[in-house]
C-alpha cells in the first residue's frame, strides 16, 4: 500500500516515472501508466481512474485563429519641389510652346516676366524665394515659369542655355529685355523690374515672341506648335482692284496691267473695264 501511495505520487513525465516502465503515475487527478515508451488510459483497481497507454497528445488547436494584425495604410502628401513653394497667385507655370505664346499675347499691355530655371542649379534654388517675394510685391506683373528638365527643346528654340534667365514682354514692344542674374546680382533684376513696371499704353497689335523665335518653335520637331506667317495684303478697293504689297507680288485674275504715256512712266493696276 505504502508503495502504491508513493507511486501515485509521481507525476507524468517526470524522471522518476520515466524510469519505471509500468509504473503508476497521477497527471490531471487520474492515474496513468506508461508502458513500452507510451501512454494509454486504463481502468485503475485502486482509484478508479483510467489508465493512458499511447503518445501523449499535443493541446488541440484553437479553432478560432488568431487575428491578424491590422494593416495601416499611412499616407503622405506629396513633397514639394523647391520651386514650387512660396509660389504667389501671379505665378503660373508653363507646360507648352503654344501655352507660352498664348500667355503673352493675352497678356496685353501688361508687364510678364518668364522666368527660365533648372531643377539641378543652385543659383536658381537660392534665387527662387526672392523671385517669389518680387510676385508678392508686384501682384500686377504676370511671372512664368519654364521648366529646363521638362522643356529642354523649347529652351534650345528660344536660345535659352544659361540660368537663372529671365525676359521681360509688354504689349506691342515685345521684348523688352533678358539678361542672367543671382543672389549677386540682384540689382539687375530691380532695375528691370523698376524700369519697366510703370504702366505704358502701346500701340498697335500684341507682340509677344519674336517672329524667329516662332518659327524656330514651328520647326521644332518635339514641339506640338505650328505657326504660319501671315501675309500683309492691304484691303480690296471699290472698284475691284487689289493693291499687292512688293513682299507678296501677285495679281487678280482679270486685272491689267496698263503703261501711260507721259513724263513719268508708271504701272496702273486695273479693274479689267
Amino acid at each position: 500500500m505504502a508503495a502504491a501511495q508513493a507511486m501515485a505520487k509521481m507525476s507524468v513525465g517526470s524522471p522518476a516515472c520515466n524510469r519505471a516502465a509500468g509504473s503508476l503515475c497521477r497527471w490531471r487527478g487520474a492515474v496513468a501508466v506508461r508502458l513500452g515508451g507510451s501512454w494509454s488510459w486504463r481502468k485503475s483497481p485502486f482509484l478508479g481512474g483510467r489508465m493512458a497507454v499511447g503518445p501523449r497528445r499535443s493541446r488541440p488547436v484553437s479553432r478560432n485563429p488568431v487575428a491578424s494584425p491590422v494593416q495601416m495604410n499611412l499616407s503622405f502628401g506629396k513633397t514639394m519641389k523647391w520651386w514650387e513653394k512660396g509660389l504667389q497667385p501671379n505665378m503660373r507655370a508653363i507646360h507648352t510652346a503654344q501655352e507660352l505664346v498664348d500667355s503673352l499675347i493675352n497678356a496685353g499691355d501688361g508687364l510678364v516676366i518668364v522666368d527660365f530655371f533648372s531643377p539641378g542649379c543652385a543659383g536658381c534654388h537660392a534665387l527662387h524665394p526672392k523671385i517669389c517675394q518680387f510676385a508678392e510685391r508686384n501682384p500686377d506683373v504676370q511671372f512664368l515659369q519654364v521648366n529646363f528638365e521638362e522643356h529642354k527643346s523649347m529652351c534650345h528654340s528660344l536660345h535659352v542655355h544659361v540660368f537663372p534667365f529671365f525676359r521681360f514682354y509688354r504689349g506691342a514692344q515685345g521684348r523688352l529685355c533678358s539678361f542672367s542674374c543671382t543672389n549677386a546680382t540682384i540689382k539687375k533684376f530691380k532695375d528691370a523690374l523698376a524700369k519697366h513696371k510703370p504702366d505704358r499704353c502701346s500701340l498697335g497689335p500684341i507682340k509677344g515672341l519674336e517672329e524667329s523665335e516662332l518659327l524656330a518653335l514651328a520647326a521644332n520637331r518635339d514641339l506640338q506648335f505650328t505657326y504660319t506667317k501671315e501675309q500683309d495684303l492691304a484691303p480690296s478697293m471699290e472698284d475691284g482692284a487689289e493693291v499687292i504689297t512688293h513682299d507678296h507680288p501677285r495679281l487678280p485674275a482679270a486685272a491689267k496691267p496698263l503703261v501711260r504715256q507721259g513724263s513719268e512712266d508708271r504701272a496702273v493696276v486695273s479693274s479689267g473695264r
